[in-house]
């Protein structure tokens, strides 16, 4: 009695389009670990066609063995992928763990940072400049809206300068804690213009581990590690 085997679908076609959703996910980290699940489905699938191929070949005209190994060796190419993706999930996740342990680490330390806004707390705001050779510098100091609360000239020389404010304005006005912003124009000897960029010094207060990568507080601006500068020893 004869039996009729139903033709069974070609697994050279279902291997490939793992090996396509493999290497599309090797390009991107994030989205090859998003995508696991559809690869090591896709995976599965293979490993269910091909033992099925195996199981109902014909005797007489079995399956050509360059097409097998063919098929043997993109199956080894998936299994691979998906630990792969795997090992690069656990990297992922051991990176973000050493990243939050860093920036928490940070807490409560005072830290230098690029910037012009620093936070006057308890009548005192510190910022740092990197002075390229000697100027006469005017600096000016202004508040959250604009308005102009300090301004002043001063000799300043090369290397790194901090400029510490108590709050006060020329009058002497007591202006309220928050955030002040500072401008720099400095002038050399020959009375050309010399660019100073300047820092910003404060506590960092907190840290925000929601974000990738993690923000660190400074004076209630957000800042990611990689724009410290500096950890400064507390004052005495």
């Amino acid at each position: 009695m004869a039996t009729v085997i139903p033709p069974i679908p070609p697994v050279t076609s279902n291997v490939q389009a793992a090996m396509n959703a493999a290497n599309t996910n090797s390009s991107s980290p994030s989205k090859g670990i998003v995508d696991n699940n559809t690869l090591t489905s896709n995976f599965n699938t293979f490993l269910q066609l091909l033992t099925t191929q195996l199981k109902n070949q014909n005797p007489l005209d079995p399956l050509d063995t360059n097409q097998f190994t063919q098929q043997l060796v993109q199956f080894a190419q998936v299994e691979q992928q998906i630990k792969q993706n795997t090992q690069l999930e656990t990297l992922i996740s051991l990176e973000k763990s050493a990243q939050a342990s860093t920036a928490l680490a940070y807490v409560g330390s005072t830290v230098a940072i690029d910037g012009q806004t620093a936070a006057l707390t308890n009548k005192h705001a510190a910022w740092t400049f990197n002075v390229p050779k000697p100027v006469t510098a005017t600096v000016t100091i202004r508040n959250a809206t604009g308005q102009t609360v300090y301004n002043g000239s001063f000799s300043m020389n090369t290397g790194m300068q901090t400029f510490e404010w108590d709050g006060r304005d020329a009058q002497g006005v007591q202006w309220p804690d928050g955030n002040y912003t500072i401008s720099v124009t400095g002038k050399d000897t020959s009375g050309q213009t010399v660019a100073i960029p300047s820092e910003i010094e404060g506590v960092v207060d907190s840290v925000d581990l929601t974000k990738t990568p993690a923000e660190l507080k400074v004076g209630g601006q957000p800042f990611t590690i990689d724009k410290i500068k500096r950890v400064i020893r507390p004052r005495v």
